[in-house]
């Protein structure tokens, strides 16, 4: 496999399947991306944070689509099916994905939104999130926040940010 004609593809996975889809294509030496964000817990009487799907049904493979290849993936315990149109797989924006990996992990406040197709477009110029692309939007009476969406799975996620740390792209 030559690194440049891997591309992202999302997969969409049974409910709550997430961790054994990653786990499965992982064992199997596939390239696999499960983004999550820390949450507040409360488990028997204690809080604690723990780490949830970013986007719940969904986890990414980057893959040449060979045939052989495909079908591994495809026979993945929790995996449904490979998002595409017309039942052909569509690769993921490499800019969407490389935005998504910038917020795996992190303990900022992150939301599921509905796909944004409006706002001006941001890129976060300071701090441990330096480098996500997202669209601005502002609640009224609440702080800043920067929506990063993902277009192929009409996806949405949201994050809390301080306005001085974005720079508007075009």
């Amino acid at each position: 496999m030559t690194p440049d004609i891997l591309k992202w593809y999302a997969l969409h996975t049974r409910s709550h399947f997430e961790q054994k889809v990653y786990e499965g294509l992982t064992k199997k030496s596939i390239e696999a991306f499960y983004p999550r964000v820390q949450k507040i817990s409360r488990r028997a009487g204690r809080w604690r944070k723990i780490l949830v799907p970013m986007i719940p049904g969904y986890v990414f493979v980057k893959t040449d689509m060979k045939p052989e290849e495909y079908h591994r993936i495809l026979r993945t315990t929790g995996v449904v099916r490979m998002v595409g149109f017309k039942g052909m797989p569509v690769p993921a924006n490499e800019e969407e994905i490389a935005s998504l990996m910038i917020l795996d992990g992190t303990d900022r406040t992150v939301q599921n939104r509905a796909y944004m197709n409006k706002g001006d477009r941001v890129m976060i110029m300071e701090g441990p999130l330096k480098g996500l692309i997202g669209f601005y939007i502002r609640h009224k009476g609440r702080s800043d926040r920067v929506v990063v969406s993902v277009e192929l799975l009409m996806r949405s996620v949201e994050v809390e940010i301080d306005d001085w740390a974005l720079e508007k792209i075009s």
